[in-house]
């Protein structure tokens, strides 16, 4: 979710979509199907899955205002 639709939610949470996803592969929602899957909490609970795959390498930003700025390139 957070990949393609910019929602970070909880691992748990987010069962309900992989199940419809699966269901809808199988031919089991019909194509103009109206779906609501709710999912709750944020994914920086459980970072270690959230980051499990990814080949993130953190960067150290200082603790002043203008090296945020410029960590932002803003």
């Amino acid at each position: 979710l957070a990949a393609e639709q910019g929602v970070f939610v909880e691992p748990a949470s987010a069962a309900s979509v992989a199940g419809l996803l699966v269901r809808a592969e199988l031919g089991e929602v019909p194509a103009d199907a109206v779906v609501v899957c709710t999912v709750t909490g944020n994914g920086l609970k459980d970072t270690a899955t959230a980051l499990g795959n990814a080949e993130v390498e953190p960067e150290v930003v200082g603790t002043d205002v203008a090296d945020t700025v410029r960590a932002l390139g803003l």
